[in-house]
């Protein structure tokens, strides 16, 4: 259902308020440069210190640019399962493809915690759910066979899996199944993780080298793991620095060097420091873009 390279979209800001004609911009970009889709409002797009009505407008933006062109994976995550359901029945109102779902963070739900969040939001909107797996961030992990628990529903269509651990791609394959979406969270291991089974990455180095990511996720969907190894090698410098700090201090950084967006953040993140910048710059004159 998704695939490629799908950019994890930074949120712009300008004088500390949200950036519609850059976010525009920004899509259209993206769209040009072969992304393969979009996820507005993740942690990347500082879901965090938005408001709901800033949340809204963003996919609301998003989807209407995207006009169709490739599918808007909408972020509707909450560690509250209420406000959780308002998220993805408007992301479901204003024609997002599918949404983004996070495992409850902080309040710390047991698996079968996990199957009830999930399964009270596949139940609220007609929109396919992907799951967003990343324990280091929510501290909870979905183990497979809650995974697999969760596939059988209908609208749980696949996982955003940020573990790290390669092994879980193939275990998640037998237990939920070859046709469940399986998308990686985690750039550097991106190749890696289609060699075992992936279909693509929901990517944060892909706002900055879009074209890039794509082509890297192209060859692999080819089977030309030569060429796509020959990407990676010039982009692994730029996966590394980005995540030196926050990534999406990183990533606004980055593209304010190209001159896509200001690289404003909201506290608690703060500005980078000079060490940091230094090493993104550098990865970037590395994998060609500067």
């Amino acid at each position: 259902m998704f695939k490629g390279s799908i950019p994890a979209l930074v949120t712009p800001f300008k004088n500390g308020e949200l950036d519609v004609d850059t976010l525009k911009r920004l899509v259209e970009w993206h769209i040009e440069e072969g992304s393969a889709g979009l996820v507005p409002v993740g942690t990347t797009g500082e879901s965090p210190t938005l408001s709901h009505a800033e949340h809204e407008k963003v996919i609301e933006i998003v989807v209407e640019t995207a006009a169709g062109r490739v599918p808007v994976i909408a972020g509707a995550g909450s560690n509250n399962t209420q406000e959780g359901i308002r998220l993805i029945k408007h992301a479901a109102k204003v024609g997002a493809d599918a949404a983004l779902v996070v495992t409850p963070y902080y309040n710390k739900p047991t698996q079968k915690g996990l199957i009830a969040h999930f399964s009270a939001m596949h139940d609220a909107a007609e929109l396919p759910i992907v799951i967003y797996n990343i324990p280091g961030r929510s501290v909870i992990d979905m183990t497979t066979d809650t995974m697999a628990q969760l596939s059988k529903l209908p609208r749980i269509v696949g996982v955003k899996d940020a573990t790290g651990d390669l092994s879980r791609v193939p275990k998640t394959r037998m237990a939920c199944g070859p046709e469940f979406c399986q998308l990686s969270g985690e750039d550097a291991t991106a190749l890696g993780f289609n060699a075992h089974g992936g279909v693509g990455c929901i990517s944060v180095t892909a706002n900055v080298a879009p074209k890039l990511c794509a082509e890297m996720q192209a060859a692999c969907a080819l089977g030309d793991y030569a060429k796509a190894l020959r990407i990676t090698d010039k982009l692994m410098p730029l996966h590394l620095a980005i995540f030196m700090e926050p990534g999406v201090s990183g990533a606004k950084y980055a593209m304010s060097l190209l001159g896509l967006c200001s690289d404003d953040v909201r506290l608690p993140l703060t500005p980078l420091s000079n060490d940091t910048k230094a090493a993104i710059k550098s990865a970037m004159e590395h994998a060609g873009l500067l």
